[in-house]
This record gives C-alpha cells, structure tokens and sequence, in this order.
C-alpha cells in the first residue's frame, strides 16, 4: 500500500512539474556554429548557421558582430532585430508543437571599402530555450560560442619596373631613369624595403635623393630607412627618378626587389631588367664651323664685273622724246612747261614797261 501511494504521489508531482513548465533538463551542448566561409572577401556575404541538435520549440539567439566591418543582411528562422552591434532572433512555436525549428542563420555582408586584413568573429549567445512543446526548458548559454572569421582583400602582386628616360645609356654619364613599384592592390607591410643589385661588363650606381636632397645608391644600400616603411593597400604607386651612372661599355643585368624587414628580408617582389650602354657618340660639326663648335666668318663670294665690248656703243639721239612715260618716277615735262611760262610772263612784263617810258 505504501509502494502504491509512494508512486502515485511521483506521478502527481511529476505531472505538476510538466504542467507547469518547471521541468529541466541538462544543458544544450549540442548547438554547434558555423559559418559558411573563413575568408571573407569585401563585398561579400557570409551566412552564421546555428544547428541546435534538437528541435525547439522557442529560443532567442544574439550573434553579436564588429559592425566595422560586417553590416546586417536578412536572417531566417525567427524574427530579427539588429542593433548595430548585434542581431538579436527570437522563435516561439505559436502551434503548440507542431512546427519546431533545428536550426536557424543570419547573413552578413563584408563592408566593400576594406583594404587590409581583417581577423574578426561571431560571438553567440542564447537564452529562453525550450523543447518542442515547451515542457522542457534549458539552461541559457552565456558563454559566447565564438566563430572566427577574416576579412581581407584579394591582394595584387606587385609590379617592379626601371627604364632609361632617354632610351639610350652611355658610358659614365648620369642617365635619367625611372624606377617604381605599384599595385592595384597591394598587400600591406610594416616595414618594406628596396633594394637593388647588378651584374655586367662594369660598375653600377643607381642614384636617388630623398626628400633632404641626400642621394642614395640603392644598388650599394637601398631606398628608404633601414627599419623600412610600410606600403599597401588600393592602387599603391611609387615612382623615383633616379640617375644610372656605368663604368664601362656593355650589358649589365639589374635586379629590383622588395623585401619584407619583418620576416627576414623575405622577398615580396623581384623584377632583372636588362641594358645595353654605349660610348658617348661625336657630333660632326656643321659647315663653317670649327671644333670647338664656334663659327668662323665666311667671306661673301664676289661676283666678276660683266665685260663690256669697247667699241660697242649704242646710238642715242639726245633730241629724241620717250614715246611712252615711266609709270613712276617723277614727270620732268611738268617743271619745264612751268619754268617757260614765267620767263613768258617775265619778258612780256618788261617789254610793256619799256613801252610805257
């Protein structure tokens, strides 16, 4: 009889516990997160699945998330709200059981102006989780279950180039050249360096100055501190004028690298460039010039006089009128005519006075 009432009265509480929802049981270690991939690409999206390893009836997940570099996209089972640092998705089974979840996810989306190297993650908690007909609760999870991420550009090579300015080097002249270095996107370094070496008939300077107008063989000790200085990220771009100066005449070899200070001189990128170099070409100077370049004057040439026959001698009649008058020139009828009518005048003048006494 004992046994009897000692079962029912387990029963009874038993019943009551499941009424009233106050049945727990151990922990929810079977939530696993994963997202859907490890290196995030700016402008790309990257989905965090949450599998709960049974169904629920209801539960409130938040992802929290670093919104430097992630914004929110959409989620999909529950209902969202996202607060800038972290979306919050919280699931009730209005049915009463009939339509429990195993899983739900969020998706967000890599901001597209990242240009370095990005390690971050997804922190999940959850709390008000409970079976599928909600007679089973579970304990919160406040330890965040962490799901680590990086976000990094799809980084350029570097491109290495040096060419003469004038297309042509000449033996023991400071040649004008130009060396650079570019990316699109370049990977970022703290401390890069330049340097160079050369091989050849000869010797090689490959001469630049810094901004103190201190020069730099960068064959003999590179460009740039010694530590090195940091490059990187969208369209890098360093262009140097330098002067390469050759010892002798022929073909040289010179090898441009940058190399990683941080990592034992590790080489990021290497080019060899090829030249010839020539003797210093003479000019031939013009005619009339000398050596040294001046000009010497040269006498105009004479033209001989034209010979003239001596007994040759052309008929002039000095009475004999121009039949036609020069169309310039001055007119020397018009004085003549003008002369002979004051003499005119003037004599008739005093013939009337000589009569009138």
């Amino acid at each position: 009889m004992k046994k009897i009432v000692s079962l029912i009265v387990v029963l009874m509480i038993i019943s009551v516990a499941i009424l009233t929802g106050n049945v727990y049981a151990a922990p929810l270690n079977s939530v696993n997160v994963e997202t859907s991939k490890d290196l995030v690409r700016p402008g790309e999206e990257v989905r965090v699945n949450i599998e709960f390893g049974q169904a629920l009836g209801s539960y409130t997940f938040d992802i929290a998330y670093d919104n430097s570099i992630f914004e929110y996209v959409s989620s999909e089972g529950g209902t969202p709200n996202n607060t800038g640092t972290k979306v919050r998705v919280v699931f009730y089974d209005s049915t009463g059981g009939t339509n429990p979840r195993t899983n739900m996810s969020v998706t967000f989306k890599a901001k597209s102006d990242i240009t370095t190297s990005n390690p971050t993650e997804f922190n999940v908690t959850a709390e008000g989780l409970a079976n599928s007909d909600a007679s089973v609760n579970y304990d919160d999870i406040t330890s965040p279950i962490t799901k680590n991420v990086t976000v990094e550009p799809e980084y350029i090579d570097y491109t290495l180039n040096l060419e003469s300015v004038n297309g042509e080097l000449v033996k023991g002249k400071e040649n004008e050249m130009k060396l650079s270095y570019s990316s699109p996107m370049g990977k970022y370094y703290d401390k890069a360096r330049l340097v160079a070496e050369s091989t050849g008939t000869g010797d090689v300077q490959l001469i630049g100055t810094d901004e103190q107008s201190l020069d730099h063989d960068i064959i003999e000790s590179g460009w740039g501190e010694e530590q090195g200085y940091a490059i990187g990220g969208k369209d890098v771009s360093q262009v140097l004028n330098v002067r390469g100066i050759f010892s002798e005449v022929g073909d040289y070899k010179i090898t441009l690298k940058l190399i990683d200070r941080d990592n034992s001189d590790t080489v990021i990128a290497e080019k060899t460039f090829d030249f010839t170099v020539v003797e210093q070409t003479e000019t031939t100077p013009p005619s009339g010039s000398t050596d040294n370049g001046t000009t010497e004057n040269i006498p105009e040439e004479i033209t001989p006089p034209v010979e003239v026959e001596e007994n040759v001698t052309e008929n002039i009649n000095e009475n004999t009128m121009p039949t036609k008058l020069p169309k310039t020139g001055t007119n020397i009828y018009l004085p003549i005519s003008t002369i002979l009518v004051i003499l005119t005048g003037t004599i008739i003048y005093y013939n009337k006075k000589k009569i009138v006494k």
